[in-house]
């Protein structure tokens, strides 16, 4: 009997998912365990992996098709067997004749396994195939090489610059339509700046001390815990550390009342191919600056893996998000509804400061707050950013 594959709930908040793509179609053989499609809800992307062995006997969903949790997207069974009614939920394909296999299978087989063997994201290899790219040709600048969205449209950027000159005045178009997860960002951060008065602060801290901790506790960190510590650990912990101070940060609007929170539920943001997701530290007032870098470190992998329930992508009271990576100085983060602060982590630098008579190489964090001013004054918010500069640059409070 035919087994129904359905679109699995990923955490109590989902309420869609979508068939990013379908590795298999219709008529090929899977084996137990093999990835069959990826799917997408509003914040997290995974494989779908075939629960028998057998032959894909009929698609339900669609690419691009987003359907509730519980919904059956495709069925697996015998080759040649037949669907009952009950079981097919697209009745008007019954009459169709089953699908002519007109590839060979040696072939396609063949196609199969060096496609398995290239690492590349689902969205990527959709863009590429439409627009008839070997993926084998391309190459990945992800982690671990792996080939993502940008990869695509850096190579199709590539091919049509390559194009004869009477294609060159010819105006081109690319249509995407948004992913579940892209609408949600679009929905949260037009919301966010709608109803909430957001103003960013600024300020510099002198981390020269900070990286020499740093270097003094990396090996031992390494080697006892597993966890590499680094500037954003540090500035994590200074945020919970502050945040105790000042519980006027770490708090919401709702209702016309202004809630406070007496635990800590920290947001790292993530940066993902496809989007950005905000993984949540619950009660990080009670973890150590090594236990909280193991929590961040292991959920910012899940997130990129695709493996963070959607669960525990909510209910943060403050977040962090660090564009230092990318060589961005100040910025201007964007409040988490409905919480009051955002703290963004700049590039470090390293410049000659003047201590006391005498002028020293130092390295220099940029840090930029978004505070909600309906909640919280520009006084406070200053207050509380000052804090998380005492500590950075007196870190043995960071450890105690």
């Amino acid at each position: 009997m035919a087994v129904k594959v359905v679109m699995p709930k990923l955490g109590m908040a989902m309420k869609e998912g979508e068939v990013s793509v379908w590795n298999k179609q219709v008529g090929d053989a899977v084996e137990k365990g093999e990835s069959i499609a990826s799917i997408n809800s509003e914040k997290i992307e995974m494989e779908i992996e075939a629960p028998e062995n057998g032959t894909l006997l009929d698609i339900i969903v669609k690419e691009g098709e987003g359907v509730p949790p519980g919904t059956a997207i495709c069925y697996i069974g015998e080759e040649g067997e037949a669907l009952q009614e009950s079981e097919n939920e697209k009745p008007e394909k019954e009459e169709q004749s089953p699908p002519q296999k007109t590839e060979n299978k040696i072939t396609r087989g063949i196609k199969q396994a060096a496609k398995s063997r290239v690492k590349i994201s689902p969205v990527a290899r959709k863009i590429a195939e439409k627009a008839g790219i070997p993926i084998e040709t391309l190459e990945g600048t992800g982690p671990g090489g792996r080939i993502v969205k940008e990869d695509v449209l850096t190579a199709l950027s590539a091919a049509s610059e390559q194009k004869p000159d009477e294609d060159a005045h010819e105006e081109k178009e690319q249509k995407q339509t948004m992913t579940p997860m892209r609408k949600v960002i679009a929905e949260r951060m037009h919301a966010s700046l709608q109803n909430s008065a957001q103003l960013t602060i600024t300020m510099k801290a002198d981390v020269t001390d900070l990286l020499s901790l740093q270097k003094q506790l990396a090996s031992a960190a390494k080697e006892r815990f597993g966890t590499k510590l680094t500037i954003t650990h540090f500035v994590s912990r200074a945020a919970v550390l502050a945040l105790q101070q000042h519980p006027h940060l770490n708090s919401a609007y709702q209702d016309e009342r202004i809630i406070t929170y007496s635990h800590v539920h920290l947001g790292m943001a993530v940066s993902l191919d496809r989007g950005l997701v905000v993984p949540v530290i619950r009660h990080a007032e009670k973890l150590s600056l090594i236990e909280l870098a193991k929590q961040v470190s292991e959920s910012a992998e899940k997130a990129r893996q695709g493996n963070m329930a959607s669960d525990n992508l909510q209910g943060s009271t403050f977040s962090i998000t660090n564009l230092g990576a990318y060589g961005i100085e100040h910025f201007t983060p964007i409040l988490n509804p409905p919480e009051t602060g955002i703290l963004g982590i700049g590039a470090s630098y390293d410049t000659p400061v003047y201590k006391e008579e005498e002028l020293v190489r130092s390295t220099i964090l940029p840090l930029s707050l978004t505070f909600d001013h309906r909640i919280c004054d520009g006084a406070p918010a200053a207050a509380f950013l000052k804090t998380v500069k005492e500590y950075l640059e007196e870190p043995a409070g960071l450890i105690l």
